[in-house]
């Protein structure tokens, strides 16, 4: 049966409009957008919904999260990220390869596919390794990769300390048409550190990381996408000076676009004192000059895409001392009031802030979605701006359950997710399927 959704207001961020209309969906894509209260058609020959008070975007796209699958289902496997990810309203996730055994060949991502097939939920874009084992030593075989069905590279995780191997990289990447996802960190400086380096981690006595880490790394791969021409993209930006390199490097030209992710405009190391190690993620929470720049880059687009760098963790991983806890937050259910909260600041306008979680990350990955238009495959999420919320530990449909944003007060929720036409969650918990 074809749908009409009525009376939302359409957010269509490729054309840069927000406003009163009703969709027609026939067939898994979008047949008709017009204007609220125009429509002529046989009602009775339609399943309607009503989108009053809403807003109905494109199905949002994750192009940062990690699945754990295969090898660590214990915190999250490809089923159930893909459930996380429809009831946070993502109707496509980008998985990286840091599993157990690593995405570093053709095998790995033919079964990260048949399982996300498997699971009938969200799409799911592997991507793959830029070297094997992740061991910085031999570059994997990006042509497997892209076959099987990668549509980028990363070492999420790890930098490839190999300046001459990380430029080949990036030749290599750009010959197979693959994007190039930087995870950039100097381990000389960050070793043995487990939070910001500066006042706070001073004064509760833990080893710190420095801004530093980060910058040496993305004035690297900046430089390395200047000399060969590849785009790269910086994966969670979180430092002033990263902000300021990216800035500078998009005013000379350089191939680059950035990510960043909610817990660096919404947290900074103070979150940390009182030691919840759901606050110890990789790069670490900065300070409040920090956050106060990555809102300010987000504004004036130096950073392009807003992701969630989804980590499931256990509590066997989590219940322990700061220092040895491990690093990362689960973010696919948290992030869209997060989101919202920028565009309730004035930071960003919500054309905007819906461009850099949906029609963004598709060009930058080179998949579809990200738009309403006629002809677009039916990919949307229905969202209540203004419904007000505390996330509990039962709210949650991920295996894991490491949010510092549990008991926060948050306002914006995802009410309903259409894939290809078919409703696959909806405000009551439900998961229909593809």
């Amino acid at each position: 049966m074809s749908t009409w959704i009525r009376g939302g207001e359409l957010v269509a961020p490729q054309k840069g409009t927000s406003e009163q209309s009703d969709l027609i969906i026939e067939r898994g894509r979008i047949s008709r957008i017009v204007p609220h209260g125009t429509f002529q058609g046989q009602v009775s020959q339609l399943k309607v919904i009503d989108a009053a008070g809403k807003l109905v975007v494109p199905g949002l796209i994750d192009m940062h999260v990690h699945l754990r699958e295969p090898g660590e289902e214990y915190k999250e496997s490809i089923a159930t990220g893909a459930k996380a990810a429809v009831a946070g309203g993502f109707t496509s996730i980008a998985c990286m390869p840091n599993t157990s055994p690593p995405n570093d060949c053709r095998s790995v991502t033919e079964f990260i596919v048949r399982r996300a097939e498997e699971a009938g939920l969200a799409r799911v874009y592997p991507i793959g390794s830029i070297t094997m084992g992740q061991q910085g030593k031999v570059l994997t075989e990006f042509g497997d990769l892209k076959e099987a069905g990668a549509v980028g590279i990363s070492e999420d995780g790890y930098s490839v300390v190999d300046s001459e191997l990380m430029r080949r990289a990036l030749e290599y990447a750009d010959y197979h048409g693959l994007a190039v996802i930087c995870h950039c960190e100097d381990r000389g400086l960050s070793e043995g550190g487990v939070m910001h380096e500066g006042v706070v981690s001073t004064k509760i006595g833990l080893p710190g990381i420095p801004a530093a880490a980060e910058e040496i790394m993305v004035f690297r791969d900046i430089a390395l996408a200047r000399l060969t021409g590849t785009p790269v993209h910086i994966a969670h930006v979180s430092t002033k000076g990263s902000v300021a390199l990216i800035r500078m490097a998009k005013e000379e030209g350089v191939s680059v676009t950035a990510e960043t992710a909610p817990h660096y405009f919404t947290l900074d190391h103070n979150a940390v004192i009182g030691y919840d190690t759901r606050t110890k993620v990789n790069p670490p929470l900065r300070t409040e000059e920090d956050v106060q720049a990555i809102k300010q880059g987000l504004s004036e687009g130096v950073i392009d895409v807003i992701a969630t760098d989804h980590a499931p963790h256990s509590p066997i991983e989590k219940d322990l001392e700061f220092d040895r806890a491990a690093f990362g937050m689960i973010g696919l259910e948290t992030a869209l009031p997060l989101i919202l909260s920028l565009v309730r600041e004035g930071r960003i306008g919500m054309v905007d802030a819906i461009r850099k979680i949906t029609c963004n990350p598709a060009s930058i990955l080179g998949i579809p979605g990200g738009s309403l238009e006629e002809g677009a495959r039916a990919d949307l999420a229905l969202i209540d701006p203004n419904v007000e919320f505390t996330m509990t530990e039962g709210d949650f449909h991920s295996k894991s359950r490491n949010s510092p944003f549990i008991g926060m007060p948050l306002r914006g929720r995802n009410t309903l997710t259409m894939i290809g036409g078919k409703i696959v969650w909806q405000a009551n918990g439900t998961h229909p399927g593809r």
